[in-house]
Formats: C-alpha cells, sequence, structure tokens
C-alpha cells in the first residue's frame, strides 16, 4: 500500500483519484463523532498529546491506500470515565463503515491508539453546572 493518490478507478471520461489526505479527514470526523473521544492527538511520535479543532481533522490520523483497500490508524485522547475498549471499537466500526460507504474502498484494518485520558477542570464542572441550571 502507498501513501500517494493512486488510480483508484478508471471510466470512459478518465481516472478517479482520491488523495490519502480525503481518508485522513474522513476518518478523523467518524472519530471524533464517537462518543467519549475528547479529541485527536497530535500524533504518533510520543509528543505531547493535544486537543485539535476542526481545521486539523486529518492531525493523528494515519492512512496508507493501495487500488482497493485501505489502513487506517488513529491516535485519540479519550474522556475520563469512559470505557475504552468500548470507545476504540466504536472509532473501529464508525471509520471503516464511513471510509467505504463514502470512496468504495476496503478498509482492512483500523487501528486506534489512544494517547491521553482528558478531565474536566473544576472550572469546566461549575461552568457546565451552571449551564445546566440555565437551562
Amino acid at each position: 500500500m502507498s501513501t500517494l493518490a493512486a488510480d483508484y478507478e478508471k471510466t470512459d471520461m478518465g481516472t478517479i483519484q482520491i488523495a490519502p489526505e480525503v481518508i485522513e479527514i474522513i476518518a478523523g470526523l467518524a472519530t471524533i463523532e464517537v462518543k467519549g473521544v475528547a479529541g485527536m492527538s497530535g500524533g504518533f511520535a510520543g509528543g505531547i498529546a493535544e486537543l485539535l479543532g476542526r481545521k486539523n481533522l486529518s492531525k493523528g490520523v494515519k492512512v496508507e491506500v493501495g487500488q482497493r483497500e485501505a489502513a487506517v490508524d488513529v491516535s485519540i485522547i479519550v474522556e475520563y470515565g469512559n470505557r475504552i475498549p468500548e470507545i476504540a471499537a466504536n472509532i473501529q466500526n464508525n471509520v471503516k463503515r464511513s471510509i467505504e460507504m463514502m470512496t468504495g474502498l476496503h478498509v482492512v484494518e483500523v487501528n486506534v491508539h489512544i494517547h491521553d485520558v482528558h478531565f474536566k477542570t473544576t472550572e469546566k464542572l461549575e461552568e457546565d453546572e451552571i449551564v445546566t441550571r440555565l437551562k
């Protein structure tokens, strides 16, 4: 498998190519949709994990794309108090389903790497309580 865009499909009109970055963004979006994911980790190289916004959806995602298949690694931060194996399984299912539905590529594996646990600070807890009371 390669990290370069491959000729995915040839039609009478030409070729359709899906860049690996597109697969990374799909995987990132599918990952953060899962309950219990606090964010994507900044990378795999042992750096400090960080919560990343929408602009960086491909951060913490690595893909290898072949002619008809893809392998995905996601690096995440989980919210404290959630069952990590359940979160990881939900990520695997959601990433696989999203990529296969949107691209037609067969996802051969989704590896989930947990890099950190995020918990609410006392300040954040107080803010949440105030918002809840106002509702």
